[in-house]
């Protein structure tokens, strides 16, 4: 098959079509279009559809979601000035946080009780995605968006249990890691490890511990990856998601 028309096969698969919604030709006004279809450079849709903002549709587990986002954003920005990454002083601020600073137990208590919250509302928002069947084409990538974004979620989840640095935390974290290992490809227990040469130094688990077992360059790890890293990889997610939400009516239930 010649290049072009494998390159004319592909643009027209559903694959494509789900990523990329339009094809415009090169004239002025079609590149205003492009423009104005860009997440980047226009973010906010031009046309709303009436539909798409009846909550009878939505249950508002998304919007849910992404407040209780900002919310662990806002009170973790907080802790963030109390806190220190290190194996040395990590659980004391913890506990300087929790008896010392002024209000200290409410914010940290907010910034808990909403990451809960926001693990609850996302599996509720995907399973009423499921059942109303909005992840069928041509939406199927803003479908695996959603479940990155489900990930990111639980990650964002995971690596902050280990921060308090207590023997709880800790115990919790190694006893989680563990499925990492038995992963296929990534973890050396794990199916078809022998391809990849994933082994006890180097695989899924060696990743997230920063070693073979859990250290201070674990709790150092993990505090990149759950301030840093994951918010930053998920709010530029997000933006693409609420983006193609809006744009192509995926509230509602598939027509």
């Amino acid at each position: 098959m010649k290049i072009p028309d494998l390159k004319k096969k592909m643009m027209e698969s559903e694959v494509w079509k789900s990523i990329f919604r339009h094809g415009y030709e090169d004239t002025p006004r079609n590149r205003a279009l492009m423009i104005m279809g860009n997440v980047f450079l226009h973010l906010h849709p031009v046309r709303i559809p009436r539909h798409a903002l009846r909550l009878s549709f939505t249950w508002g587990m998304g919007g849910i979601t992404f407040t209780m986002f900002l919310v662990t954003v806002a009170t973790g920005i907080f802790l963030m000035l109390y806190y220190r990454p290190t194996a040395e002083y990590a659980y004391q601020d913890m506990k300087y946080l929790m008896h010392d600073v002024p209000f200290g137990p409410l914010i940290r208590n907010m910034h808990r009780w909403a990451a809960h919250g926001m693990v609850i509302c996302v599996w509720l928002h995907m399973f009423r995605v499921f059942l109303t069947g909005s992840y069928k084409p041509p939406r199927e990538f803003n479908w695996i968006i959603g479940v990155l974004l489900l990930v990111l979620t639980l990650l964002l989840s995971f690596t902050g249990y280990l921060l308090p640095w207590d023997q709880l935390s800790i115990w919790a974290v190694t006893v989680g890691s563990n499925m990492a290992r038995a992963s296929p490809f990534l973890g050396h227990e794990g199916p078809f490890a022998e391809f990849v040469g994933a082994n006890p130094i180097y695989d899924a688990r060696a990743f997230l511990f920063g070693g073979g077992e859990i250290g201070p360059h674990t709790l150092l790890r993990f505090y990149i990856l759950h301030c840093i890293f994951i918010p930053l990889v998920a709010s530029l997610l997000m933006a693409i998601h609420f983006w193609r939400i809006r744009r192509d009516s995926f509230s509602g239930p598939s027509l």
